[in-house]
């Protein structure tokens, strides 16, 4: 709009001071109005969004659909010739047992079995289309279902953090607790998972020490890392059942799930599979994840990548079947370009979101949920890193992906970690799903009573329709995004940008949150089971 127009506007408002009556009760209603605004807390702007007393309130996607019936169908039909001719390469003796007695061509000696459509539709189609996401506390409940509800993840696993001077560290458990704490107060965090891998704790069994951090740091559901075994699973159940009060109550009601990877091309490792087939056995749902690269691992081309992944995701899912009937599975995916010039992987390149956009699509053609997307490949929090977020954010969520996996914190394609990033990736969040949300055409949202009331006056900013409406969704209230003027903006931050801002946000959030979400005898336990499975694995599973 024209600043010439804004004035204008101003200068009618300005017609109605002359009369001081009116003038103090226009006074009254705008400081009550402005007020309002800028004392809606943290947790009423939760309520606002996502989060209620009943529970999480997912965001709906899925307006945008990238692939038609008939490309959905052509990449379904090559996914099915490529099983039967090429097939998976199943490195587990008694998985390619299974596979050969469920009407699968085997090779033993080659570890191939080629699989037939009608044996890998038979299967898939009894895996879940639901697959509850329980929290320690019941209010970060959800259901991962195939319709295009959109929740988000925390980032993940880096093992370098800038530290609030920008420098470039090693990650360590201590600032592994500063980021679980963070992230812990990001209203648009449905789903958590840890930030960092720390560098200076034993690397064998660490998967263990990583999944007592968080049980003891937070109460929302969380991705857990088996650490490639059925016994490394069963230490995490053990972990959890310290909290839950039995083994029994963790399957029943299970508040973590387990992030299973698959190799590409077309290949299920031995421990995959008894990962998969432990998660089953214990109600744990999985998140069958490919992790692909077009160019490398895959064909060169965004549809090559598609049918790899889609066929490697749903042969895995099929065999979890075979072994565990309804055993609840994810069509999970960080797949993403190889970069021709310097052979990085490109996880936000746009063919990448691309590719989560159709991957999404095919996932929920089979009545699967999806769990996607990627990290930016910026390594600052800078102008890079504001548009590959946006988006990769953006596109996901119009596509109607069901977990934006690693959604905050993340740079440098995972690797590393920003507590200034934790807050703008909020931010970018918050202002995606109000895009997404769409507009509010109902009648008294149209507000034809407020121009009954306001008729020519310019006094819409009084009337009793906005001071409705400003306590609605109609509106999404910034954080760190600065809307005013030159002047105003140096006068209330001292010319601070954004990663500036969100640099002393954050600081003044870790000096105030310190939550218990164990007790001291609680703590004590699950840290005796991390230290002795940890000891498992560096002993080379043995006790």
């Amino acid at each position: 709009m024209a600043w010439g127009c804004f004035e204008h506007d101003l200068r009618e408002c300005d017609k109605f001071f002359i009369d001081a009556p009116a003038r103090r009760k226009y006074y009254l209603k705008v400081t009550f109005t402005k007020t309002y605004i800028r004392r809606l807390t943290h947790v009423e702007r939760r309520v606002a969004k996502m989060l209620t007393k009943e529970g999480i309130i997912p965001i709906r996607g899925g307006q945008y659909k990238i692939l038609s019936e008939h490309q959905i169908q052509a990449l379904h039909d090559a996914t099915a010739e490529v099983l039967q001719k090429v097939g998976l390469k199943v490195m587990h003796e008694e998985a390619l047992e299974l596979l050969r007695s469920n009407g699968c061509n085997v090779d033993f000696e080659r570890q191939v079995a080629k699989i037939p459509e009608e044996v890998l539709m038979k299967y898939v189609g009894m895996a879940p289309s639901k697959v509850p996401h329980y929290g320690r506390d019941a209010k970060y409940d959800l259901i991962l279902d195939d319709s295009d509800s959109v929740y988000v993840m925390g980032g993940a696993g880096a093992v370098h953090y800038l530290d609030m001077e920008g420098e470039r560290r090693e990650s360590t458990m201590r600032a592994l607790e500063d980021f679980t704490r963070l992230e812990d107060t990001l209203e648009y965090m449905d789903i958590a998972h840890f930030l960092l891998t720390p560098q200076d704790i034993e690397q064998k069994g660490h998967e263990m020490l990583l999944f007592a951090h968080m049980l003891k740091n937070n109460t929302r559901n969380f991705y857990a890392l088996p650490g490639g075994c059925r016994k490394g699973l069963e230490f995490q159940i053990e972990m959890a059942a310290v909290c839950a009060g039995s083994v029994e109550e963790v399957s029943k009601r299970p508040f973590f799930t387990a992030g299973l990877c698959i190799l590409s091309p077309l290949t299920h490792r031995r421990d995959f599979v008894e990962e998969l087939w432990a998660c089953g056995d214990y109600n744990i749902p999985a998140y069958v994840e490919a992790d692909a690269m077009a160019g490398g691992t895959t064909p060169f081309t965004i549809a090559g990548c598609i049918v790899e992944v889609n066929a490697n995701v749903l042969a895995a899912i099929a065999l979890a079947q075979m072994k565990n009937p309804g055993a609840p599975c994810v069509y999970s995916s960080s797949s993403g370009i190889l970069d021709m010039r310097t052979l990085n992987f490109a996880g936000c390149a746009p063919e990448s979101t691309l590719l989560h956009m159709a991957s999404c699509q095919m996932a929920h053609h089979y009545h699967l949920p999806y769990y996607g997307t990627n990290t930016p490949d910026s390594k600052l929090p800078d102008a890079q890193m504001g548009y590959e977020r946006a988006q990769h954010f953006l596109g996901c969520a119009l596509a109607g992906v069901n977990i934006i996996h690693v959604a905050i914190g993340n740079l440098e394609m995972m690797r590393l970690a920003s507590f200034e990033q934790c807050l703008i990736d909020n931010e970018i969040l918050g202002a995606t799903f109000r895009f997404v949300q769409g507009i509010d055409c109902r009648r008294e949202a149209i507000g034809l009573d407020a121009f009954e009331e306001v008729r020519h006056s310019s006094r819409f900013l009084e009337c009793q329709h906005t001071l409705n409406f400003v306590r609605s969704r109609e509106r999404w209230e910034p954080k760190l995004t600065d809307r005013n003027s030159w002047n105003s903006w140096m006068e209330r931050t001292g010319g601070k940008d954004m990663r500036e801002r969100a640099r002393a946000m954050a600081s003044d959030i870790l000096k105030t949150h310190h939550p218990k979400y164990a007790s001291d005898r609680q703590a004590e336990e699950i840290d005796r089971i991390a230290m002795e499975a940890q000891k498992y694995f560096v002993n080379g599973g043995t006790q």
